[in-house]
Parts: structure tokens; C-alpha cells; sequence
């Protein structure tokens, strides 16, 4: 998928993983078409580095994947004996103790939490196939915009797995227990057209229109005030676990806080 940006000098360039920052926009890529974006360790790694670093004055964040794939999911050769160079392979992790299993998909899942932070609004370009580690991590960003070429799947249930980085909450969310049920069990396709009717994106456009429609979006998205973004995401965000009249005043007190901020009266 071919930038519209001017040449940026990126915060992070490693492992798969490059960081861009212009203004309050930030841009995340996956840069190994050659395997299709496929996810492994050093990755995931990258990815959280890349939140790490992200600089105050961002307001969004792009995430975005070079060539005909968003990601093909997690690299296989995790499952070899030999694993990736450097790391334990997963039939080793499998061998250690509980409390090392649990400690090491926590650190594995950093690479998928911070996309929802309160202070950010996260955007993912998704094209072709987004599989798995890749459909969690197309998940794990407020929204997407697809191209109409797209194929998501959850194939870790079909390989005798479960998807564990952090997937499951959003998907639930977005289409229902019923159907996330059904396309995880299954590992089938879900193309363009049934994604954007059932929430799992925003909007779908020709491939060649995804750039411009996730920067339309992106300086959409910066056109409201900041604060007034943050309350009204945090309110959203919590609204699945308040009841209605907790979500009132929920409300009441993000509305005070935004008039007393307008007014210039501080707490």
C-alpha cells in the first residue's frame, strides 16, 4: 500500500515495525510483505516499544501494513522446534511452569493494549488478509477502515488454539456473542461487505482509495477538541459496563468537567 506522506524519519524502524510521527498524527506500519506481515515475538515487542514512544502531542494513530497483506497472522515457525533465532519456541513455553506461560502471552499481549488508550484515538488500514494475531490486531485499534479486498479470520481455534492478544473482548463487542462465537469456532472468512455490517469496520473502499480515506478520517478525527474527544471516549468505552443511570451520571460528571473547562474554572 503505497504512502501518500512525504518521507518522515521514523522514531523506530526495527523487527518488522516502523514508527512515524507528523504533527499529532502517528503512523504505525508493518513493513515484512515478503512473509505477508506474518507476527512473531520480536514483533510484538516492537509494537509495544512503538506505544512506548509515541510523544504527547499525538492524537491519533495509524496502523497500517505495507503490501497485499495486513497480516497473515503468527508466523509459524513459532510452532518449530527451533523457534525464531534468539527465543524460546512456543513448545518450550509450553514446557515451563504456569506462572511463565501466564508472564510471557502478558508480555506478548502489550503489543495489542495500548491502541485504546484513553488519550489517543487509533485507526487501523486493513487490506487482504488479516489473520488471526493479525485480525486481534486489527481489533485492538477504536476503528477500522477496509480495503474491499479484505479477508478477516480467526483461525486459532481450527489450529486447536484460542486467540489470546486480546481479541476476543472487542470482538464480542462489536458483533455479539453469537457471532464471534460462530466465526471464531469456524475460522471462516468474514469479507468487506459483512464486516462493515456488523461493526467490524467502519467503512470499506477500493484498495487503491484506503490511504486517502484513513487520512480523511484521521483529520476528521482531529478536528474536535482534545479533551472533548477523551471524555467522550472514555464515556463510550465504559458504557457496556455501566447501567443506564450509572451512564448518566457518568455523563453529568464528564459534561462538568468540560463546562468548567470551557469557562476557564479550574477544579
Amino acid at each position: 500500500m503505497a504512502s501518500l506522506d512525504p518521507v518522515i524519519d521514523p522514531v523506530l524502524d526495527k523487527d518488522g515495525v516502523r514508527l512515524t510521527v507528523e504533527d499529532a498524527i502517528a503512523t504505525v506500519t508493518l513493513t515484512n510483505p515478503a512473509k505477508r506481515n506474518a507476527q512473531s515475538p520480536a514483533l510484538w515487542r516492537a509494537l509495544a516499544e512503538a506505544g512506548r514512544l509515541l510523544p504527547g502531542s499525538v492524537r491519533v494513530v495509524v496502523l497500517r501494513a505495507e503490501g497485499k497483506s495486513f497480516s497473515a497472522g503468527l508466523d509459524r515457525q513459532a510452532f518449530t522446534p527451533e523457534g525464531f533465532d534468539g527465543e524460546p519456541s512456543f513448545l518450550d513455553l509450553a514446557r515451563g511452569s504456569d506462572a511463565e506461560l501466564d508472564a510471557t502471552i502478558a508480555e506478548y499481549q502489550e503489543a495489542f493494549t495500548w491502541w485504546r488508550r484513553s488519550d489517543l484515538v487509533s485507526v487501523a488500514a486493513v487490506q487482504g488478509h488479516a489473520i488471526g494475531a493479525g485480525f486481534q490486531l486489527a481489533l485492538a485499534c477504536d476503528l477500522r477502515v477496509v480495503a474491499d479486498d479484505v479477508q478477516f479470520a480467526m483461525r486459532e481455534t481450527s489450529l486447536g488454539l484460542v486467540p489470546d492478544l486480546t481479541g476476543t473482548h472487542p470482538l464480542v463487542s462489536l458483533v455479539g456473542y453469537a457471532r464471534a462465537l460462530e466465526i471464531c469456532a469456524t475460522g471462516r472468512f468474514v469479507l468487506a461487505e459483512e464486516a462493515v455490517a456488523t461493526g467490524l469496520a467502519n467503512i470499506a473502499v477500493p484498495m487503491d482509495q484506503l490511504d486517502a480515506a484513513v487520512h480523511d478520517l484521521a483529520t476528521a478525527l482531529l478536528a474536535a477538541p482534545r479533551d472533548a474527544v477523551v471524555e467522550t471516549k472514555a464515556l463510550l468505552r465504559g458504557a457496556q459496563d455501566r447501567t443506564y443511570e450509572e451512564q448518566r451520571g457518568a455523563e453529568r460528571q464528564a459534561q462538568a468537567r468540560r463546562l468548567r473547562d470551557l469557562a476557564g474554572i479550574g477544579d
